[in-house]
């Protein structure tokens, strides 16, 4: 576990909830923070390894989908996992103001505001996954069973074949 000082809003979200979780830290410098590019740099199969993307629906309200990083988001099946007729990315520049978190570091855990999260049905077949821990160059390893009950998620097919 990171010391006090260097925990993430997600990693004491986490301890709070009594959570266990192992922390991967992977260098930027590069600049190679692509999802896949991070799951090879923390030795994992890029299949347990998830990002998280937000949109916004036509109803106004933001939406947060969380799928393996080797994948391609299916939007029209987003919008129906949410019961929206569509559904469309936000703009990189409006992440933090949203979320609370920047390109490359945004986690399903600790956002600003509690937003409606669907996972990757895929989730549920691995005994730990890596999401984002809050900040670029952090990933946290955790159960994904304890992820999707701390986040009040649901699940559905959310990526292109």
């Amino acid at each position: 576990m990171a010391k006090k000082e260097d925990k993430t809003n997600a990693m004491r979200i986490l301890d709070a909830a009594g959570i266990v979780y192992t922390v991967h830290s992977y260098e930027t410098e590069d600049g190679k923070i692509d999802g896949v590019s991070v799951a090879l740099k923390c030795g994992e199969d890029p299949d347990t390894v998830f990002k998280t993307l937000v949109t916004a629906g036509d109803d106004r309200n933001f939406y947060v989908f969380v799928i393996p990083v080797k994948d391609e988001l299916d939007l029209k099946a987003c919008a129906r996992s949410v019961s929206v007729k569509s559904i469309e990315m936000i703009h990189m520049k409006d992440l933090l103001g949203i979320t609370g978190y920047i390109h490359g570091g945004c986690s399903p855990i600790g956002m600003k505001k509690k937003f409606k999260t669907v996972y990757d049905e895929t989730i549920e077949l691995f005994d730990t996954v890596l999401v984002s821990g809050g900040r670029v160059g952090l990933q946290v390893e955790l159960n994904p069973r304890e992820l999707l009950q701390i986040t009040e998620r649901s699940t559905a097919a959310l990526t292109r074949n």
